[in-house]
């Protein structure tokens, strides 16, 4: 129900959220002075790092060479489109050493593969 919260676009929109609302409240608090827009500023940065810290740790886990590599792996399948869906889902779950070190034969991967592919292959929008 909720699969939007992974969504790249979610993440986006978190972001101008926090920009919108840190630069509001650098607005009141120039022309008021008041402590309490400093900690609402604060907040909002925090806030924001807690939230947005696994989409970037996903993201800056893997550098280009370590994704090409596990791209490359994919060139013999049949559906591209799905194999990139699966990449997508790994580099967001895993760090590169977290999915080095890990047993790809564990129960616990295999039904993260297929959670993957059920939502890698369902067209709903939600």
């Amino acid at each position: 129900m909720f699969d939007f919260l992974d969504s790249d676009w979610f993440n986006i929109a978190l972001q101008i959220i926090f920009i919108v609302l840190i630069y509001f409240d650098i607005k009141k608090y120039k022309r008021t002075k008041k402590k309490e827009h400093m900690l609402n500023i604060i907040l909002t940065i925090v806030f924001g790092i807690w939230a947005l810290y696994p989409y970037y740790n996903s993201y800056l886990g893997w550098n280009d060479k370590e994704k090409s590599v596990m791209i490359l792996n994919c060139d013999g399948e049949s559906n591209k489109t799905l194999c990139k869906c699966l990449d997508d889902k790994t580099f967001k779950e895993y760090s590169f050493k977290e999915y080095k070190d890990l047993d790809k034969n564990s129960s616990d991967f295999k039904s993260f593969l297929k959670d993957a592919k059920d939502d890698c292959l369902d067209d709903s929008w939600f």
